[in-house]
């Protein structure tokens, strides 16, 4: 990551958190410890942050917690012609009449513009993707209750729901902070828990992961790869995260920035 898009993500944490550590910084940036101090120095210099010991916080501290990640607004940039291909392959998945679930990420996101000639019923805790749907198609809209959390574009909440408990799901279609032989990984107790409520609501779960995502890493663990039905990717997915799959019998769809897709059965 570039030193101008680690200064954007610190700042957006630093905006969204009482207090972020250099630890959590790193997690995100994936940059080393003394990189995040050189980082917060410097951003403490131009005052646009104030140093304390072991992290930085905002000049104007927010009055609402945030999640630990990186921001929509910072995620949605990255990869963007990889996660426009595999959202694709995961629309096309999609069949008229099916209840489905796509939890909030910029992937995911991705999806909403896929689905506007068809109809569905879409659950989902993104803001974003239910905005959309709403104004631009057909398809039936079931959002959670619960908290927004405007960074990450998300409406979260630690006490379930009545709906939300109750929505079955064909297919539910999820995005990762990484991806590795130990399963799911995400940055956030708050995600982890909304999302645990909804997989075992679904046929198959379905993850989207840009090809950089198998590099990802976090404290967090959602969920094995034996509940995972199949994995889109892009064409930069590494022979040996093929052979991962493979042998934890994950389907592998591939796809490319033209709209095709590859697909294997493990």
């Amino acid at each position: 990551m570039h030193e101008m898009e680690r200064h954007r993500v610190i700042l957006a944490a630093a905006q969204s958190h009482p207090v972020v550590t250099v630890a959590e910084l790193c997690e995100v940036t994936g940059s080393s410890e003394a990189t995040i101090r050189r980082d917060i120095a410097s951003l403490d210099e131009q005052g646009r942050l104030r140093r304390v010991r072991g992290g930085a916080e905002a000049i104007n501290p927010p009055s609402q917690g945030g999640l630990v990640g990186r921001p929509f607004s910072v995620n949605e940039t990255i990869n963007i012609s990889q996660k426009r291909a595999i959202a694709r392959a995961a629309a096309d998945l999609c069949r008229d009449g099916e209840p489905i679930i796509i939890n909030g990420g910029t992937t995911t996101y991705q999806m909403a513009h896929h689905l506007t000639g068809k109809r569905l019923s879409v659950f989902t805790n993104s803001f974003g993707i239910a905005e959309f749907l709403i104004h631009n198609s057909r398809n039936a809209v079931i959002i959670p209750g619960g908290t927004v959390y405007r960074e990450q574009n998300v409406i979260l909440s630690p006490f379930g729901g009545v709906v939300a408990s109750h929505f079955y799901a064909k297919r539910m279609f999820i995005g990762c902070q990484g991806i590795g032989v130990h399963g799911l990984m995400e940055a956030d107790p708050m995600v982890v828990q909304s999302e645990l409520a909804l997989i075992g609501q679904a046929d198959e779960l379905i993850v989207l992961a840009d090809s950089s995502k198998f590099s990802g890493r976090s404290s967090l663990i959602l969920c094995g790869l034996d509940q995972i039905a199949a994995v889109i990717t892009d064409s930069g997915i590494r022979d040996e995260d093929r052979q991962m799959l493979e042998t934890a019998g994950v389907r592998l769809i591939v796809a490319d920035a033209t709209g095709q897709a590859e697909a294997s059965v493990a």
